[in-house]
């Protein structure tokens, strides 16, 4: 049996090719429009000989560009690496490099640090520039301008035949090691993760497509299966916005009449904390859902209140592609919980020694199994076995589970920072830290934050005879980390504290 992910697209256009499909400030394309394009694209590859299973990059905002190039892929049977678009140039080149990536596709803004990516980045071959807007302009000197690609190539006809367990995307998410790791997601895993969610979690409400504000990055997982997939497989609208800015989210949840929305607490936060009740009308929205990290009860509340909706939170992760728990809409909803796993997956409690837990409330790390759990980590089979233990996927989050089966995150057994839905691993940033000529002993931290979450956090030790101070160290580490990365807070302290093994105590630097 051949499946291939471009099929959600396909069904759509053969339905209702008429139908908008996506808008984009004054841009929208129909449809029938946007799998045209995505066939062009296909054909581009095929001009460049570019063959099946080539992975093909996306350094990519929310724009068009995005879906073009994503169903494009996909129809000629290439699997997707979608790279953060608040990558630095080494962070690009290693995951270009780790990926096997041979085209990389990148907006006309983020060219330069393409470029500077590739110079150090082994195997990649073709740079397709994707244009900030249509029109005429100088030839390019450092790849192929992607509009008069598509005009000039012919489409490809049918898709490519994949199967079921051939790679779909590859989602990189930071591990303990420091070193990011590419999730591996088949073509099942990522179609039906869409697909369900689409039918069963969120259903299409009296035959009225939904209205979709894509303002989460669709390169992140979240924002990937539950806005882009799952919307244009429901035929609904995508409203994009290339980048969440509260004042802007809300003028478009107004203005579009917007019936679905995703995004991570940080959003609502700022939302709430944006404008009063009598700014914007948000009665359209049916579905309102969080996801990403743990959304704070206060602002669930509050913004429950102000807009007269009902927002739902859920659990997954880029390994889980990524939905794998939610809330229902049909059962009174628990703030704080998770909701119980999706159909055709488990949750199991487990404690230290491997041992199950079922006693409700007694915490355990979260362990899933089921359709949604990747392949592995790409080309990483020692990390693979260690997360993946007879085919449970340890999530490292601690759980617990209610009475009536309801899960409840409550801690994290590994370090791991979410700052504004994104992962940041202290041994990253930390690594970062010790090529200071001046740090003698490092370690990062999450703190508290109303706006983001958590903060990152850099606790540092001098070595002798330096003499730095905290706003070195930001810039230090702002040059050579993601904006979302570098720690805001920098303590500068005589020595860290020290277990009597000689490990830094992380948990007495929080306290």
């Amino acid at each position: 049996m051949s499946l291939n992910l471009v099929t959600l697209l396909k069904s759509s256009v053969e339905r209702h090719p008429d139908r908008c499909a996506i808008v984009s400030g004054e841009q929208a394309f129909s449809y029938a429009e946007l799998y045209d394009q995505c066939r062009r694209f296909a054909g581009v590859l095929a001009a460049l000989g570019v063959t099946f299973g080539s992975k093909v990059a996306l350094l990519l905002p929310n724009s068009p560009w995005f879906s073009i190039a994503y169903f494009g892929a996909h129809h000629a049977g290439c699997p997707v690496v979608a790279l953060n678009c608040l990558l630095t140039a080494d962070e690009i080149a290693y995951q270009l490099t780790d990926s096997d990536t041979k085209v990389l596709v990148a907006f006309e803004a983020l060219v330069p640090r393409a470029v500077q990516a590739m110079k150090s980045a082994a195997g990649v071959r073709h740079l397709l520039v994707a244009p900030v807007a249509p029109g005429p302009r100088a030839p390019l000197a450092d790849g192929y301008d992607l509009e008069r690609l598509l005009v000039t190539c012919p489409a490809a006809e049918e898709e490519t035949t994949t199967m079921p367990d051939d790679t779909a995307v590859i989602l990189y998410t930071s591990g303990t090691t420091g070193k990011p790791k590419g999730a591996e997601l088949s073509q099942f895993n990522m179609f039906f993760n869409a697909v369900h969610a689409g039918t069963h979690l969120f259903p299409v409400t009296a035959g009225v497509p939904p209205k979709a504000l894509a303002a989460l990055p669709l390169f992140h997982s979240f924002g990937q299966t539950v806005i882009h997939n799952m919307i244009l497989f429901q035929g609904g609208t995508l409203v994009l916005l290339p980048r969440f800015e509260a004042s802007v989210a809300l003028r478009a949840l107004h203005a579009h009449r917007i019936t679905f929305f995703a995004g991570v607490p940080t959003m609502y936060f700022a939302m709430l904390h944006h404008a009063s009740e009598d700014q914007y009308d948000l009665s359209a929205l049916v579905w309102c859902i969080s996801g990403g990290a743990p959304m704070p009860k206060e602002v669930m509340l509050a913004f429950d209140a102000r807009y007269r909706v009902n927002v739902l939170e859920g659990y997954g992760l880029s390994e889980t592609s990524p939905v794998a728990s939610f809330n229902s809409i049909d059962r009174p909803k628990k703030v704080g919980s998770i909701g119980r796993p999706i159909w055709g997956v488990e949750f199991r409690l487990r404690a230290d020694d491997g041992a199950e837990i079922t006693a409700p409330g007694t915490p355990g790390e979260l362990c899933v199994r089921g359709h949604n759990v990747m392949k592995g980590y790409y080309k990483r089979p020692e990390e693979t076995a260690a997360s993946l233990k007879q085919g449970w996927l340890h999530t490292g989050d601690i759980a617990i589970r209610d009475d009536d089966g309801d899960y409840f995150i409550v801690d994290r057994k590994k370090d791991m920072i979410i700052r504004g839905g994104y992962n940041v691993y202290p041994r990253e940033v930390e690594e970062v830290l010790y090529g200071h000529p001046a740090v003698a002993e490092a370690a990062v931290v999450g703190v508290w934050d109303a706006a983001h979450g958590e903060e990152v956090k850099a606790v540092v030790s001098v070595k002798p005879g330096f003499v730095v101070d905290p706003n070195e160290i930001r810039a230090y580490c702002k040059e050579r980390l993601a904006a979302y990365k570098y720690p805001r807070l920098v303590e500068i302290l005589p020595s860290l504290p020290k277990g009597s093994t000689g490990k830094i105590l992380k948990r007495s630097l929080r306290a």
